[in-house]
């Protein structure tokens, strides 16, 4: 049983009757009327028990955007019910309204809509659902809690997506699919046409040429249904905030960008997130689109606070991959991490497989180097440049290696992998 605000008007009146005519007999008669009425309206209110709850709606939505999960309540009971439903959701599924009122009828069902706006990635699932069913006189309501599991996975909110149209207008180019002056570089035959200036002559094809009255050359596009291997970083340095989300947020995205654009390209992309251990592991299908699965596993990743250990993971690739492949490592450039994890292991990829590492930047170090405003502005640009050139060590050391480094800032990071993928496409490293 629960008490409305109406109780309380009542108990208030009561209280004013007892200060006019004060007395044992004046107390028992207005609190006898009291719970007269209070008795009266919770035996006329609806039985909570006779309701049937279940969920109809969306099971997943992207971080960032809106999804409906319609309640739908049947009222098996005799009388009315007057429902107050409290659909309580967890708060960073950012479910609205939290409260739900309507009449029920006898026999008849209603459908409350709760919108869900979630800010965290992960399955968002509901706790009990709390009803309230108010008598006739909305003095008092009987209350009941009811369970009707539901869940809504939120999968990566993939903001870069707005770059995807314009990278792949670049892959029909480099493709051969649109016009454009130059052979398409790579390593599978296409076709063959006439010369024009500019053009390689080591491109020439010179007993097509003999057979014709001009010069023809040779063209080639890229070829397809190579593997594309992404390893994210989940350890501890996937936790630092980068401008306005984990640095792990913006790995997830660039990596939809890059597995979009290499399906589109005929290649076949699988994921690996790891830190001490393998958090998620996903090999493409031979049919069917792998992009829906990186989601679903993308969006249980939350970051580690333990060391990377890419020591088992490095073994494994290489007794996985069979013909030569990308490997984009999206981590941190920091020293310390890379020189005890993954430095050591590189030289055994890099000479079976095109390597590339990629890290977001963080403009507060950048913005930081510039300080000088006094000295303890000027001790923080001391510390930032320091790990700047940290970084650009590092870098340069990674390139000695073989691979190739991005460090791009988080607006610009997501389309500079996949414009790395791209320029590799086009000159036939792939």
């Amino acid at each position: 049983m629960a008490l409305t605000g109406r109780a309380a008007l009542l108990a208030l009146l009561a209280a004013l009757v007892l200060g006019a005519s004060p007395g044992w007999a004046t107390f028992g008669v207005v609190n006898a009327g009291l719970l007269a009425i209070i008795a009266t309206d919770v035996a006329l209110a609806g039985a909570v028990r006779g309701l049937q709850l279940r969920r109809e709606g969306a099971t997943a939505v992207r971080q960032g955007e809106e999804a409906d999960v319609t309640l739908v309540v049947v009222n098996t009971g005799r009388r009315r019910v007057r429902a107050r439903i409290r659909d309580a959701w967890p708060p960073s599924a950012g479910s609205s309204p939290r409260v739900h009122t309507g009449d029920v009828p006898a026999g008849e069902q209603r459908r409350f809509v709760t919108t869900l706006h979630p800010t965290r990635r992960g399955d968002r699932r509901p706790s009990r659902i709390t009803v309230r069913s108010v008598g006739p006189l909305g003095v008092a309501a009987r209350q009941g809690r009811h369970e009707v599991p539901w869940s809504v996975r939120v999968v990566p909110a993939f903001s870069s997506r707005r770059f995807l149209p314009e990278r792949l207008a670049r892959l029909r180019t480099v493709e051969g699919r649109v016009a454009a002056r130059g052979a398409g570089q790579g390593s599978e035959f296409d076709s063959l046409r006439a010369y024009v200036p500019g053009d390689d002559v080591r491109s020439i094809d010179w007993r097509a040429t003999a057979r014709r009255d001009t010069v023809a050359v040779r063209t080639y596009r890229p070829e397809r249904d190579r593997r594309v291997v992404i390893c994210i970083d989940t350890g501890r340095t996937s936790a630092a905030r980068i401008v306005d989300a984990p640095r792990l947020d913006h790995a997830l995205d660039a990596s939809l960008l890059l597995a979009a654009l290499a399906e589109r390209a005929g290649d076949r992309v699988d994921l690996v997130a790891y830190d001490a251990l393998v958090r998620a592991d996903v090999r493409s299908a031979s049919r069917g689109p792998t992009l829906p699965r990186l989601n679903e596993a993308m969006a249980l990743l939350e970051p580690q606070l333990v060391e990377a250990d890419p020591s088992q993971l490095v073994p494994t690739l290489l007794g996985r991959l069979r013909r030569r492949s990308l490997v984009v490592f999206i981590t941190d450039l920091n020293a310390a991490a890379l020189e005890e994890g993954l430095l050591p292991l590189l030289s055994t990829l890099t000479t079976r497989h095109t390597v590339v590492l990629a890290s977001v930047s963080d403009p507060e170090i950048e913005a930081m180097a510039r300080e000088r405003g006094d000295v303890r502005a000027v001790y923080d640009a001391a510390a930032a440049e320091r790990a700047r050139t940290e970084r650009r060590r590092v870098a340069t050391e990674l390139r000695q290696r073989g691979v190739e480094v991005i460090d791009a800032p988080a607006d610009t990071f997501a389309p500079a992998v996949a414009d790395a993928y791209l320029a590799m496409k086009a000159a036939g490293r792939l």
